[in-house]
This record gives C-alpha cells, sequence and structure tokens, in this order.
C-alpha cells in the first residue's frame, strides 16, 4: 500500500519570518478559489504534473532518514489533494533516494514537469532544510528556500513548502482543495514523529519493520488518540498481517478493519482509510463492500495509484476483466515505475488468456527492476497456464527461494508426468500449513488438481475455505481449476464464497 497517507514539514520559516507565517501564507494564496486550472509560468506552458524528490540526508544516519523521508511524503501527500495535478507517488521517487540527482532523466522516467529536491541536516533539535522547484522543461529554478527549525516546528514547515509550491506553480484551488491543503491532521509533534516512523518502518515492508511500525503508530495515537492518519497505519500493518507477521487472516483483518473504521470515524475524507477497508473487506470476501470502499476512495483521491491497484485485484477476482485492467493501467500511468503494478498488468492479460501480452509487461517491469522479487514465479505461471511445463520449471528454478515458486514448481511437475517430484513439494506445502502458512492450502490444491486428484483438491479447497486463503478466488479464473468446475462441490464452494458461477 505503499506511499500511504501524510508526513506534514519542517520548519517555520526563516528566523526573519513568524512561525505562523507559513499557515497564513498557505490560506491567502488559495483561498477562495474555485474551479481548478493552471497559469503558465514565466511564458512557458502550464505545469500539470510534479515530482517530490527524497530529501537527501545530510547525516547519513537511520535516525536522521525517517525526518527526510518523511517531509518528502508529507508534501506528496498534500498535494494529492489537487484533483488537477499529478504527482509522483512516494513508491516512484524513492526509487531515485540516495542515487544522483540527475533531473532530467528522472522527469523523462517519470514523465513530469516540475521537480522538487531538498536537502535536510539535524543537529540536536535543530534543523536547516533547502528546497529547490525546477522547472525541469526549462531547467528554470522556479524557487529555492532554506529553513531553519527547531525539530519541535517539523509540523508547520510542510505546509509552508506546499504553500510555496501552489504559489509558484500558479495553482488556483477550489474551496475544498484548500480546506484539504490547509487541514492539520495532528497538532503534536510527537505524534507527529511517531508517526513519520511507523511509515518509514511500514515502507520496508519486513515483518521486523512492520512490528516496528506497530509500536510507532500506537505511539502516535497514545500521543494524540484523534490522528487519524496514524490509525490508518495500525489498518495497513495488521492488513498484511498474514503475510509479514505470521498471524491468520482471521486473526489479523478483523484489527485492520477496526482502524479504518476508526480512523474513518475520525476523518471520513482519508481517501488512503478507504482504500484500506476495501482491501480489509476483499480478504473477508465482503465483494460489495470492498467495491464501494475502493469507489469511494478514488473518489475522494483520484491520484492514489495504490487504491486503483487493488480495486483492480478485486474487479479481477469478479471476473470483470475489461474494468480490472483498465483500473490497473490507470494506476500505471500515476505510478509509471512500480513494478508491482506492471506484474498486474501482465497478470490481467494472463487473467484473459492473452499470454504474449503478459509476458511483455512482465520484461517492462524486468526492465525498470531487474531483481523484482517474484517476477520468475509470474513468468513460470504463465507457462503454467499455457501447460508449457519444461519452460516453467526451468524459469521456476532460477528463483526457489521466492515462496510463491514452490507451487509453481509442483505444478509443472504434475503437467511434466514428474509425480513423485509432484508429491515432494506437496509434502512441503503441508509442513508449511501446519507451520501456520495458510495460503499452502489453496497452493496444496493446485497441485492436486493438476495431478488429477479430485478428492484431494477438493479436501485442501475445503481447508483453504476454513482459514479464508484469499488464493481460492483463483478458481474461477484461468484453466487450472477447468477439471472440477463441473462438479457440485466446486459450485457449493463458490457460493460459500459469496461468488457467483
Amino acid at each position: 500500500m505503499g506511499g500511504l497517507p501524510e508526513r506534514q514539514s519542517l520548519s517555520p520559516h526563516r528566523a526573519a519570518k513568524p512561525l505562523a507565517a507559513g499557515v497564513v501564507a498557505l490560506l491567502v494564496l488559495v483561498g477562495g478559489f474555485f474551479g481548478y486550472r493552471y497559469f503558465s509560468i514565466g511564458g512557458s506552458s502550464a505545469i500539470n504534473s510534479i515530482a517530490v524528490m527524497p530529501f537527501e540526508n545530510r547525516n547519513s544516519d537511520a535516525d536522521t532518514d525517517y525526518l527526510s523521508d518523511g517531509l518528502a511524503e508529507s508534501v506528496i501527500f498534500r498535494l494529492t489533494q489537487i484533483p488537477d495535478l499529478r504527482v509522483s507517488p512516494t513508491s516512484s521517487v524513492m526509487r531515485y533516494k540516495g542515487a544522483s540527482t540527475d533531473i532530467a532523466k528522472i522527469a523523462s522516467e517519470l514523465g513530469v514537469d516540475a521537480v522538487m529536491t531538498g536537502r535536510l541536516t539535524k543537529r540536536g533539535d535543530n534543523l536547516n532544510i533547502t528546497v529547490e522547484l525546477v522547472d525541469v522543461r526549462t531547467n528554470k529554478s522556479l524557487w529555492g528556500e532554506q529553513y531553519e527549525r527547531k525539530l519541535s516546528e517539523l509540523l508547520t514547515t510542510q505546509r509552508e513548502i506546499v504553500a510555496e509550491i501552489v504559489n509558484k506553480l500558479q495553482l488556483k484551488l477550489s474551496g475544498e482543495s484548500e480546506q484539504k491543503l490547509a487541514k492539520k491532521y495532528t497538532v503534536n509533534p510527537e505524534a507527529y514523529q511517531a508517526y513519520l516512523k511507523g511509515r518509514y518502518y511500514w515502507n520496508k515492508r519486513t515483518g521486523e519493520n512492520i512490528k516496528k511500525a506497530i509500536e510507532q503508530f500506537n505511539l502516535a495515537v497514545e500521543k494524540d488518540p484523534n490522528y487519524a492518519l496514524a490509525y490508518v497505519g495500525l489498518a495497513d500493518c495488521y492488513a498484511l498481517g498474514n503475510e509479514h507477521l505470521q498471524m491468520s487472516v482471521k486473526e489479523s483483518v478483523p484489527q485492520a478493519k477496526a482502524y479504518a473504521t476508526k480512523a474513518l470515524e475520525l476523518d471520513g475524507s482519508l481517501g488512503e482509510a478507504y482504500a484500506t477497508l476495501g482491501m480489509v473487506n476483499h480478504l473477508l470476501w465482503n465483494w460489495a463492500e470492498s467495491e464501494k470502499a475502493y469507489k469511494r476512495s478514488i473518489e475522494l483521491n483520484p491520484n492514489y495509484a495504490t487504491s486503483r491497484h487493488w480495486y483492480s485485484r478485486l474487479l479481477s477476482d469478479l471476473r470483470r476483466q475489461d474494468e480490472a485492467l483498465a483500473e490497473i493501467k490507470r494506476a500505471n500511468e500515476l505510478d509509471p515505475l512500480s513494478p508491482v503494478i506492471i506484474v498486474n498488468i501482465a497478470q490481467c492479460y494472463q487473467e484473459m488468456g492473452e499470454y504474449q501480452s503478459a509476458f511483455d509487461y512482465c520484461n517492462k517491469a524486468l526492465e525498470i527492476d531487474p531483481t523484482f522479487a517474484g517476477m520468475h514465479y509470474n513468468i513460470a505461471s504463465i507457462y503454467v497456464d499455457q501447460k508449457r511445463s519444461a519452460e516453467a520449471l526451468a524459469e521456476a528454478e532460477k528463483d526457489r527461494e521466492y515462496p510463491g515458486t514452490l507451487v509453481i514448481l509442483g505444478m509443472a511437475y504434475a503437467q511434466n508426468g514428474k509425480r513423485n517430484e509432484a508429491l515432494a513439494v506437496i509434502k512441503q506445502l503441508e509442513e508449511r500449513f501446519a507451520k501456520g502458512d495458510e495460503s499452502a492450502s489453496s497452493s496444496i490444491a493446485n497441485v492436486y488438481v493438476e495431478l488429477g486428484e479430485k478428492e484431494k483438491t477438493f479436501e485442501w479447497l475445503e481447508k483453504a475455505f476454513q482459514v479464508r486463503d484469499l488464493g481460492l478466488t483463483w478458481l474461477r479464473i484461468g484453466p487450472t481449476f477447468a477439471p472440477i468446475r463441473d462438479d457440485p462441490r466446486y459450485k457449493d464452494l463458490l457460493k460459500r464464497m459469496n461468488l457467483p458461477e
């Protein structure tokens, strides 16, 4: 759920400017306008898109990374509230963290008109922040500023930076966008810093870091019980509980739902919270509620790529592949450098039986990130659908460490007539299931159906149903389970999952 909620900013203004000046400036700059339109800047055409680069951490230590990353993400979050301004999401810009800053190259890859860069230095409780906004089409600096602030003034500066960007891009906003930009999600500096740390750890997507994120989000809500974004953070963590925390779906997902609901009780305008609620209901097989939440998320924040990404997976599970493809391609337009989004475009084509297009998009993802986890699994699964078992085996062997590879190996062995090897894979998957890996249940059913073992297939499909393995949604998609679709037990299973045949 990359680049979720807000990250505000640091610094009151320069020493010569009063602390509240930035907030006042924001209200003056964006107040009272209706409609959305852009004006030309210095004779050049209007700027309609921007990338905010990760701030360079001049301290070069992990203890300050959460500030430099969080400041950029805060600005990104605020700017996404402007519907007609395309803002590169955090997941895309973070790829450039620590790399040499070739602004023109970055702008070309992200497809944006303007780029903002920044540097941050922390000395005790003092912060020095330098920012620059460049029109990359003319290589002209539109604005630069240096802020000397206290760490406790972190909340104010982000709003000031956003106000300056709105001013320099000469954006005119509706009253609704004006209110969103001026909104204070918390006024507690300690809660805000804990939130930034939580997002910093959450973005790393490992079990240990998710646990650290939960600690920080809990600290944030302890400091400010009305901090809606911190509850979204907790919801996001528990939504990944089955994947990263060895929690059962029945244990983790209700907690995720409770936190997402709490966030929306506090702030019903958070598109990110609705996206998480959509994903939670998806995991619970509450299909209609999930779609309603995703639609509301997109309505509130049309530029949030993650919501469209997740919504496309729901549409795919509902066998609405044309709609799914349209949504995932829109997500790709918003976040063009996300390999996982591109892989999901490939999956959409795979589900539609358009295998060459699926391969093409897998290759595009590899061009962006040759080390992307699970790529060999994805390519091998396309081969499996085509019954090209030898090629599937060769591809899967390239990355045996990836968790999903094992099921592909088992299916390919079965297709290739290597029964003993397929059964050996099933044994390994059974061991995983016994240790709490609930997703192994549907994986075992996949191998058994390829072996022609109908009774064993239904035995493991039932186990998958009992643990609410999301892998069951693939029952209706692709050729794998075609041999059992005329069995009454198959139809009964779909009925219990609230899915039409």
